[in-house]
């Protein structure tokens, strides 16, 4: 994409490819007056492009992913993508609800990992575009149907993207459903402030407003503690470099290959919050998640290695990319000390979460 001739601020659509079954997908490019951009396609809605100015007024695009559809469809680590029905790990597949017990599609070696073999990252919403507010907005929306993946219920789901004049990317989360039924949704971008393809995110100096962590076992699970960040390479209450402890002999980092867990954050009940700040030093980008949620999940590209190749023909090398997934816990099904994930035919979930750009 050229980043050279970026469009007025507005609202743009345009095709980006088919399924693999022929089904027509689009990308929907919001603009705002500060010539930040978003690109989001309608196949799992996913976060294609992120084009944010540095310190200097350069424009540079923050978020990996690939240029057509064919990458996504060929080997995505969930670039950018929706994830649901349940976002993060659900040990051995299965949960119990109401005396029952449900078994879901296992895709992360025993577990459930972010939804399954088919989730909403790998699905077509529904789209429309909107110009009608202050600013460029996107509303997908998706039927999960009975059964799928697992899940028990009919949820119907609509994510709203906002971008605003601020320089706020905005996610907005409803989903309601005809039987009870987990829902975690979530973003997973991966974002690198240096510009995607651009070297590793071990200099990015992050914040999380957090004092407790869920420590997880050997496979990735909770074990349902919340754990004290103190003393531990987890306290990221003070801005620190993601790489000053990232390779310490920690069993936590050990399990995850360096940083793959869920923070609880400090806040009180529902209220919009911040949840983390990052900071690129080269490049002078700052960027702060808020967010109603509970946790945060940091996840620092610990799989990346080199065999993908992205936007512009970058290499995405080992931790080429961070994310800062918010969410409930994981494993809250089967955790009744975590915060309850369950919703009911007679609730409405609902969630925001706000990424905020600036300079420093």
């Amino acid at each position: 994409m050229n980043i050279s001739a970026l469009p007025e601020r507005g609202l743009a659509r345009k095709p980006f490819g088919r399924t693999t079954d022929g089904v027509p997908v689009d990308l929907y490019t919001l603009t705002n007056s500060n010539a930040m951009q978003a690109a989001i396609t309608n196949y799992g809605g996913t976060v294609v492009t992120l084009i944010v100015p540095d310190r200097q007024g350069r424009p540079a695009d923050v978020v990996l992913g690939y240029e057509s559809l064919d990458g996504y469809l060929a080997d995505s680590p969930y670039f950018g993508s929706i994830i649901g029905r349940y976002g993060n790990r659900i040990g051995k597949g299965r949960f119990t609800l109401d005396g029952k017990e449900y078994t879901l599609a296992q895709n992360d070696n025993d577990n459930h990992l972010h939804g399954g073999i088919k989730g909403f990252d790998k699905a077509v919403w529904q789209a429309k575009g909107s110009l009608a507010g202050k600013d460029p907005t996107l509303v997908l929306t998706y039927l999960s149907k009975d059964g799928e993946e697992g899940y028990q219920g009919n949820l119907a789901v609509t994510v709203r993207y906002v971008l605003t004049d601020d320089n706020e990317l905005v996610i907005h989360y409803e989903a309601t459903t005809d039987k009870p039924t987990p829902v975690n949704l979530t973003n997973h971008s991966y974002f690198n402030l240096a510009g995607q393809g651009a070297g590793d995110i071990l200099g990015h100096e992050l914040m999380i407003n957090a004092d407790r962590f869920t420590p997880v076992d050997e496979g990735l699970i909770p074990t349902g503690e919340l754990r004290s960040v103190t003393g531990t390479p987890m306290d990221f209450r003070k801005p620190t470099a993601i790489g000053a402890r990232i390779n310490r002999d920690d069993e936590q980092l050990c399990f995850g290959g360096g940083y793959d867990h869920n923070w609880v954050l400090n806040k009180r009940g529902r209220e919009m919050s911040l949840a983390a700040r990052v900071y690129e030093p080269s490049s002078g980008r700052m960027m702060e998640v808020f967010t109603t949620e509970p946790g945060i999940q940091l996840y620092c590209g610990n799989f990346l290695d080199g065999s993908l190749v992205g936007k512009a023909s970058k290499v995405y090398e080992h931790r080429y990319g961070l994310c800062l997934e918010t969410q409930h816990f994981p494993d809250s099904p089967s955790k009744p000390n975590f915060p309850s994930t369950i919703v009911k035919p007679d609730e409405k979930y609902s969630t925001t979460t706000m990424y905020k750009f600036s300079i420093k």
